[in-house]
């Protein structure tokens, strides 16, 4: 009954919280943070394009529009937010079987304000660079991961879209070492907003050189060749999520040249499917097929 209860509360408080968000504009409102970093890339993308013959609004946009509150959102609004709570309690209980009360091992929050968020901001990175390069090498994952290279036409919503069991995977894998340093996955505004700029950025069809910079964090010119067609490595380059810095410290780094007009995608892309409700359980299809030949 307690699991039940955390699911019906969660499920109750998450309504809640989508609710005030969507009916109470304020500056600490991510709902309206997302849409206004999006108006902000999309202008750009409108008044400085890099591919100037890509159209205005390209293909997939508003399936990519949808995919950014679908994940944000509405997916943890149809019981994902329940359940990991009820997840969370339950490795608590199987902890305490063994007199671990906390994961928590460094009091990070003693530390200031300034050294938290940058603490946060560098480990989840390197947490989900990692994560990344096991959606390319892992075939069962890579399945799911196709939804996002399905993008053909580059652009800052493209960011957004992929498989709803990403996200799953890369909560389940980040939540220990953030636990053990005392962080929620839900910690820190600041942190989570600046890494969807960036996010954007990277996807947006837009040129902005960096200079040095560019050896730290992503950009559209780098990470245009994570979603090329034809690239030397068969498992993926350029995994960097915010930072590029990653890629270039453990050699997975990869431009060539300008890739402005590189073909997107994967082999086989006239095989996937176009349709949201195909593409959400694209994955799970795919492994039951196998299972049948």
């Amino acid at each position: 009954m307690e699991y039940i209860d955390i699911f019906i509360t969660s499920f109750k408080d998450y309504a809640r919280y989508v609710g005030n968000e969507v009916l109470n504009p304020h500056w600490g409102n991510y709902l309206y943070w997302l849409i206004g970093i999006s108006i902000f890339f999309y202008a750009l993308e409108l008044t400085m394009p890099w591919r100037k013959d890509q159209p205005k609004i390209r293909k997939d946009f508003w399936l990519d529009a949808f995919y950014m509150f679908f994940n944000f959102f509405l997916f943890s609004l149809v019981g994902y937010y329940a359940f990991s709570n009820v997840f969370v309690q339950l490795f608590n209980d199987f902890l305490a079987l063994f007199g671990v009360k906390n994961l928590v091992a460094i009091e990070i929050n003693t530390w200031p304000v300034w050294a938290q968020l940058l603490t946060l901001f560098i480990l989840r990175d390197f947490i989900h660079w990692n994560v990344h390069r096991l959606l390319h090498r892992v075939p069962a994952l890579w399945e799911f991961h196709k939804v996002h290279h399905s993008v053909e036409q580059m652009g800052f919503a493209a960011h957004l879209r992929f498989h709803w069991m990403e996200t799953i995977v890369y909560r389940t894998i980040e939540y220990i070492p953030l636990a053990m340093i005392g962080f929620g996955i839900q910690e820190f505004l600041l942190v989570h907003l600046f890494a969807l700029a960036i996010g954007h950025f990277n996807h947006s069809n837009i040129r902005v050189p960096l200079g040095p910079l560019k050896y730290i964090f992503n950009n559209p010119q780098m990470h245009i060749w994570h979603h090329a067609k034809h690239i030397p490595s068969k498992t993926g380059v350029n995994f960097g999520i915010s930072l590029s810095i990653w890629d270039y410290i453990f050699q997975t780094h990869y431009i060539p040249k300008d890739g402005r007009d590189e073909p997107l995608g994967f082999d086989d892309m006239d095989k996937f499917p176009s349709e949201l409700k195909d593409q959400l359980v694209y994955g799970f299809k795919r492994k039951k097929k196998k299972i049948e030949e």
